[in-house]
Parts: structure tokens; C-alpha cells; sequence
């Protein structure tokens, strides 16, 4: 007998609760770290940015990993898929903005501006 075609999905793969603890230890010390290398100021400047920024990206993987279940395994290749999705938009939202801005800012002249709001008010000095 043939086993039937079935459409909707298995059991989805949750993790242990080991695994929840785990990644909310890795979690709370990346966070921990970065946030004394702040206060102490133990290192300063360019360093301590690159630092933070390398302390959140591991942290982003491990979120990944341990929260979100994206692993090598073909099940989560639909999650995957939604991730890089939603990352896609999120850098267009943010650079967009940022785009924006700076492109704001730099025609933003306050000379030019103070002078228009003086005409168009008719303001006289």
C-alpha cells in the first residue's frame, strides 16, 4: 500500500529545554560583555566599536541557532528563506533612511532657510 501524499507539514522541530538555556546563557553573557566593556571603558574608540559589533553578530548567530532553529537541516529552509527576506527589507528601510537624511541634511542650507522663512513671513530687519 502506498502511503499517501500529504501536504501539510510534520511535527515542526522544537528545541530541548537545554538548548533554551544554553542560548539564553550565550544570550545574557555576549550582552553582559558588551555592555561592561561600555561602562569600564576598558577599551576605547574605534576598538571598542568593532568589538560590540563583532560581540552582536555572534550573538545574532546564536539567536539564530538556538531560538529560531536555523540549522543545515532541509526543514528549515522555509525560515531561512523568511529570514533573508526580512533582513533584505530591514537594510532597505534603514539605508533608505539614512539615505534620506544625509540627502536632507545636505540641501538643508539654515542661511537659505532663515531667509526664506524671513520672505515668506515678511519679515523685515
Amino acid at each position: 500500500m502506498s502511503k499517501p501524499i500529504n501536504d501539510t507539514p510534520g511535527p515542526q522541530h522544537h528545541g530541548s529545554l537545554r538548548s533554551y538555556i544554553i542560548g539564553f546563557s550565550l544570550s545574557i553573557a555576549l550582552t553582559v560583555q558588551a555592555y561592561l566593556l561600555v561602562t569600564t571603558n576598558a577599551i576605547s574608540g574605534a576598538g571598542l566599536m568593532y568589538t560590540i559589533l563583532a560581540l552582536a553578530i555572534v550573538q545574532l548567530f546564536v539567536q539564530l541557532f538556538f531560538f529560531l532553529h536555523l540549522d543545515k537541516a532541509t526543514r528549515t529552509s522555509w525560515n531561512l528563506l523568511a529570514f533573508i527576506f526580512m533582513v533584505t527589507v530591514v537594510c532597505i528601510v534603514a539605508f533608505g533612511s539614512l539615505w534620506i537624511m544625509q540627502n536632507l541634511d545636505y540641501h538643508m542650507n539654515p542661511a537659505e532657510t532663515d531667509t526664506h522663512i524671513q520672505q515668506e513671513e515678511r519679515i523685515t530687519r
